[in-house]
């Protein structure tokens, strides 16, 4: 449920014209959507500790020189369609986790992420345009 629905609620909750049936559906709804929230988040959790058991099972299998300890953490994302299916994938990937990986560092440091160098803008004659075909600028 997104902010302005709390919004849109708390404020019919305060009109003075509100009915108690009116009270009766809303509460009736929020329980369903917070059934349906609950129901998401044990999926979620499901989701993480299978995630979470193949990763430590991956290091673990490392560790005794496994023949394949990828095998496990593979066979999990796998099942969830999230294996790289080409380079390009792979690439973008690996890139995500390099920005995701300094975006942590500054937060942990305190400082703010790198910024892009700002945009040149060039001096000079400023260019009037017109958006449309009907529309034209004063002079």
């Amino acid at each position: 449920m997104t902010r302005s629905e709390f919004d849109d609620i708390r404020a019919f909750l305060a009109d003075p014209a509100t009915h108690a049936g009116d009270l009766l559906r809303i509460a009736r709804t929020l329980i369903d959507d917070l059934e349906q929230a609950r129901v998401r988040e044990a999926v979620l959790r499901t989701h993480y500790l299978r995630l979470l058991t193949a990763a430590r099972t991956t290091v673990a299998a490392d560790m005794v020189d496994a023949p394949d300890p990828l095998a496990f953490l593979t066979r999990e994302l796998a099942e969830r369609g999230q294996l790289p299916e080409d380079e390009d994938a792979v690439q973008q990937i690996l890139s995500d986790a390099r920005t995701a990986e300094t975006l942590l560092a500054c937060m942990q440091e305190g400082q703010q992420p790198p910024q892009q160098p700002p945009v040149v803008r060039m001096r000079g004659m400023r260019l009037r345009r017109c958006v449309g075909a009907h529309r034209t600028l004063p002079r």
